[in-house]
């Protein structure tokens, strides 16, 4: 669990005591406190026990190595962003760092080795700019700096909206709005994201509410972490944010990433199960970035499976990208689910999901995410046009 006493604090480990002092200096000179080891046991006491904010690790080392760390890392829940430092081949560092996401740390991206100090002095300041603490979340919380987006999803064979994912952000007073990416992390590290995920559900319940009032049919998406499904009572909370704004559940969709929805647990079976008992939808995200047993996705209730926008954004120029997503549409619809398409950012992409059978498509090329109040323009500017070139 991150402590919200400790502020912007580095730990590095490596096996070369010069680029450890590089480290260091630089890391110091950009306002850090800095511990540096070349042990793997000091190392991971200091990572329980010293809460770093960031975290700098050498995927080679004698008598150990970096993906060994990332598992101890991940099992200890760290929530400090890690950033790989290696002279090892690129593939390699690739896969580490996608290893590491799939074990649900907060990976950077990459330090290649030789490392220049003027890209870690940058990157170190951009760190620090946005550290955040467990605290100023929990401040954000109280004074309501949360707020929700809203990004249109369309059916790709009706050609009309049908729904949108929930968004949210952060409006911080001095910072802006900070983006999901760089809170949620945050909030998984305690059980802040219980809170975080009850106020985006209550005010998408109300929101979808309004909306059906107004005779606009939407239904919405919103994203639950593999934390929020470890709590028993989760089904009952949220069915409790439906009741409270007279929505029923199953204009809701639940979205939980591939990495979490398919852990291996008897809770998280039932509690999945009892939100799909309680009318909720259940969409599998980021699908095909994660390793998926296929007898576990066979188990699991889901309704969906939304295709990752890694291979979404590829497919009109890479053939194996194309040949993922024609896979993935064509396994949803045998497993009777709805495939849905993030990412989208180009006609041709449309084009080619529609070719393909995709259910549901969303992406910048139909529009970015969106205030609540200006969906319902949006929906109907978007169907005037379609109805236009359909004369």
């Amino acid at each position: 669990m991150a402590d919200d006493a400790f502020g912007d604090r580095l730990l590095a480990i490596d096996d070369d005591g010069a680029f450890g002092q590089a480290i260091e200096r630089v890391a110091r000179r950009a306002g850090f406190e800095v511990t540096f080891t070349d042990d793997a046991a000091a190392f991971l006491s200091a990572a329980r026990l010293w809460h770093p904010s960031v975290i700098m690790l050498d995927l080679k080392m004698p008598g150990t190595d970096g993906v060994q760390l990332l598992r101890d890392l991940a099992a200890d829940q760290c929530a400090a962003r890690i950033v790989l430092t290696s002279g090892t081949a690129d593939k390699v560092l690739d896969a580490a760092l996608e290893l590491g996401r799939a074990r649900g740390l907060n990976m950077a991206e990459p330090l290649p080795k030789p490392l220049r100090l003027e890209p870690l002095r940058q990157r170190l300041a951009g760190y620090k700019r946005l550290s955040l603490t467990c605290r100023d979340l929990e401040a954000a919380l109280t004074a309501n700096q949360l707020f929700l987006e809203y990004q249109p999803k369309l059916d790709c064979r009706l050609g009309r909206i049908v729904g949108a994912e929930a968004l949210v952000r952060w409006h911080h007073p001095e910072r802006g709005v900070i983006p999901p990416n760089q809170f949620i992390a945050l909030a998984e590290s305690s059980a802040l994201i219980h809170r975080v995920t009850d106020w985006v559900m209550r005010e998408a319940a109300a929101q979808t509410a309004r909306w059906r009032n107004d005779r606009l049919a939407l239904e919405v998406a919103v994203n639950i972490s593999a934390k929020d499904i470890e709590d028993i009572d989760l089904p009952d909370r949220l069915e409790r944010h439906c009741r409270a704004a007279a929505i029923d559940p199953a204009f809701l969709t639940l979205e939980l990433t591939e990495t979490g929805a398919m852990r291996e647990a008897v809770q998280m079976m039932d509690v999945l199960t009892r939100l799909r008992l309680k009318g909720f939808k259940l969409s599998i995200d980021d699908f095909g970035t994660g390793y998926s047993s296929l007898v576990q996705l066979q188990k699991m209730p889901f309704s969906e499976l939304k295709i990752d926008q890694s291979f979404v954004m590829q497919m009109t120029h890479n053939a194996g990208s194309r040949v993922i997503v024609e896979i993935v549409v064509d396994l949803a619809r045998k497993l009777g689910l709805t495939s849905t398409a993030e990412g989208v950012d180009s006609a041709a992409a449309l084009r080619t999901l529609t070719d393909l059978g995709c259910d549901i498509a969303q992406g910048y090329h139909l529009s970015r995410p969106l205030a609540a109040d200006r969906i319902p323009d949006f929906v109907a500017q978007y169907e005037a046009g379609c109805d236009r070139s359909a004369a």
